[in-house]
């Protein structure tokens, strides 16, 4: 028993000194004056944020709740929907997760976690559920011309690890679908749980997805795999390549590059992590045989939505990657060279609140917060 002790002690030590592994709680507080104020208060576990125009953003809260709000005034007009999501009760993490509006087609893009329609044998309603990809069209104050892009297959009892960002970049919709609890799907290409999708924006699938030039037995609408919940997406202002960020499970949480065709190694590797009662996962943190992270942190800080910075209220900040934490509620400021394949600085910022999603405010040169501990929206200014 002492030599088992032993082990468990010594392997984070170990992990750690791998130089993509980091521990985030030893980053230097930032420099940057800054404020933060919360406005349209009252929201309910508030989970993402989108512009629909210069002054007014859409937010989601998990139980259904689809709001816009003035970000200047601060009022709040409910949206009506029939997006058909499963309810969230305080547990579990699903519920109406990611918006995205998107200026080039008029639509707003939404992810979910999406009700069964299946018949259990007592002829009651499964339970189950997917992570769903949908799109309609704002209207006033309601959401006309619903439809369903796609649905994550196969369904699941278990009330988590959805993913479910979005992020387009021409008519290229990237999101992303977590593996749903169950560890190895992730490395099962003909399943959707655990993989970064690529489909067109009206929901058509890209002809030169892997499942069309090298990866045979995939399904078409997958980018890539090997993933466990991936609750950040971005586009780099630099490479104009996708970035994501994942949850590990206690501790590997991890950014990496959203690369054709690549396996991120899940569950065969876990970046640092352990299993929750303490066992290792694999053999090692990392493979070469898989695509390797930007960075990885031990432990875990809860990472949920990025935000690449290209605004001019913090000229410091400028094409820097901010980095949302659920646990540690900071945020981090990460610097890297331009094709992002060596971080050289980190700096934390912090916010005294778990944050879901941040999106930028050209007009008014802040940052606004969905700040899910307050149910808040949370304005950060020089």
């Amino acid at each position: 028993m002492k030599y088992l002790l032993l082990v468990l002690f010594l392997i984070p030590n170990v992990l750690l000194a791998d130089a993509s592994i980091e521990d985030y709680r030893k980053y230097n507080t930032t420099k940057t004056k800054f404020n933060l104020q919360k406005t349209a208060k009252g929201l309910e576990n508030p989970w993402a944020l989108t512009f629909i125009d210069k002054k007014n953003i859409v937010v989601t809260e998990k139980d259904g709740g689809l709001y816009r709000i003035n970000v200047l005034t601060g009022e709040k007009q409910k949206i009506k929907h029939n997006i058909p999501h499963i309810g969230y009760d305080g547990g579990g993490q699903g519920g109406l997760l990611d918006v995205y509006f998107n200026p080039s087609d008029g639509y707003t893009y939404f992810t979910y976690s999406h009700k069964s329609s299946k018949l259990t044998r007592s002829k009651q309603l499964s339970k189950k559920s997917s992570t769903a990809i949908a799109r309609g069209r704002l209207v006033e104050n309601e959401i006309k011309d619903f439809e369903i892009l796609l649905i994550a297959k196969p369904e699941f009892l278990e009330n988590r690890h959805y993913g479910s960002r979005i992020a387009i970049k021409g008519d290229d919709l990237f999101a992303s679908f977590g593996e749903r609890g169950q560890g190895m799907i992730s490395q099962d290409p003909s399943k959707h749980p655990g993989s970064i999708i690529r489909i067109k924006t009206d929901g058509a699938i890209p002809q030169d997805n892997p499942r069309f030039i090298e990866k045979k037995d995939w399904l078409p609408e997958i980018y890539a795999i090997g993933v466990r919940n991936p609750q950040g997406i971005a586009v780099s202002p630099h490479d104009n390549e996708i970035y994501f960020s994942s949850h590990g499970p206690r501790g590997g949480d991890h950014i990496g590059e959203v690369e054709f065709g690549s396996n991120y190694g899940w569950k065969d590797i876990a970046w640092g992590g352990r299993e929750y009662y303490g066992l290792g996962i694999g053999d090692s943190p990392f493979k070469d045989k898989y695509k390797r992270p930007l960075i990885s942190w031990v432990p875990s800080m809860g990472i949920s939505s990025i935000q690449f910075y290209e605004g001019r209220a913090f000229p410091e900040w400028q094409g820097d990657l901010l980095v949302a934490s659920l646990n540690g509620n900071h945020l981090f400021r990460m610097k890297s060279d331009n094709s992002y394949e060596k971080v050289f600085y980190i700096e934390n910022i912090f916010i005294g609140e778990r944050m879901r999603d941040l999106i930028y405010f050209e007009e008014e040169n802040v940052f606004l917060i969905a700040l899910e501990t307050s149910g808040s929206l949370g304005i950060l200014k020089p």
